[in-house]
């Protein structure tokens, strides 16, 4: 006997995916990741934020050489070609960022290795491309797991192969894959990066400003050639937008040693650690 198709309202996609059904996809982007987040052990992350563009270094090279290579073959279209080989060598600099990014992912991971809580402090990242990709596969390179809080794009945004498959999300909403980066954050990793990294910071800081995140989280901005360029803090203080207090929400860093041992440092000060070795 054939059977019945089902009228019950959670079968009817049509209707899951209508505006009228948006509260519930709202609520299982915050319930399914709480389910698979407790399932896997994940009670705190460092969170790594940046450019999904950047390479690595030796992506960048090979880009910088074929490039080069071509405009000694062709005429043609010189000045295009031209401005392709700048942005090239633009990428080739800050590739060290990408490769910054994945050494200390590695460390971190390392480091929690030897705590007795081998689930604290997973590496999170957005999962894409870039300064995501390059935080899973530091953690990848040191045998630990991480975690992908990816959203779907009309461009860049596609998952990266680091992540650990059973730790790999796929947002629809910001705000809500948002929830997630800041609600099981210890600390952020903010590296260079556009429009959404400078999001992600500013909605961190004023989060942290207003008393709002009342846990204790450690904020670094990573590259102070970058970061001192692009955000004038010195103005928005002269102008009194901003309080000599606030300059403390954060730490400029600029090698991955010193992002590490700072993060150590206020990790063991605002959260009790054991030690294996």
């Amino acid at each position: 006997m054939k059977k019945k198709a089902s009228n019950k309202a959670y079968h009817n996609l049509e209707f899951l995916g209508s505006p009228g059904a948006r509260p519930i996809r709202l609520i299982s982007e915050l319930l399914e990741p709480q389910q698979r987040l407790r399932r896997e052990g994940i009670r705190d992350t460092i969170v790594f934020f940046g450019s999904a563009r950047f390479k690595s270094k030796l992506q960048s090279n090979l880009s910088l050489k074929k490039l080069t290579a071509a405009q000694g073959k062709s005429k043609l279209n010189r000045k295009n070609n031209q401005r392709l080989i700048e942005e090239a060598r633009i990428n080739c600099r800050m590739s060290k960022y990408y490769e910054d990014a994945v050494r200390l992912s590695k460390m971190i991971t390392q480091w929690v290795q030897t705590l007795k809580q081998p689930f604290r402090f997973a590496i999170c990242s957005g999962g894409g491309p870039g300064i995501m990709e390059a935080a899973n596969k530091g953690a990848s390179l040191a045998k630990g797991r991480s975690i992908g809080f990816n959203i779907s794009l009309s461009f860049e945004q596609t998952a990266n192969p680091y992540i650990s498959p059973e730790l790999s999300f796929e947002f629809h909403y910001f705000f809500m894959r948002k929830y997630w980066f800041v609600y099981l954050a210890k600390a952020f990793v903010m590296f260079p990066g556009g429009f959404g990294t400078m999001d992600e910071l500013m909605e961190v800081l004023t989060l942290v400003q207003t008393q709002k995140l009342r846990k204790k989280v450690t904020i670094l901005l990573y590259g102070k050639e970058f970061w001192n360029e692009i955000l004038n803090f010195d103005t928005l203080l002269k102008y009194k937008v901003i309080s000599p207090k606030d300059l403390k929400l954060f730490r400029i860093v600029d090698t991955p040693k010193e992002a590490f041992d700072h993060l150590v440092k206020e990790l063991r000060q605002n959260y009790p650690l054991e030690t294996t070795v």
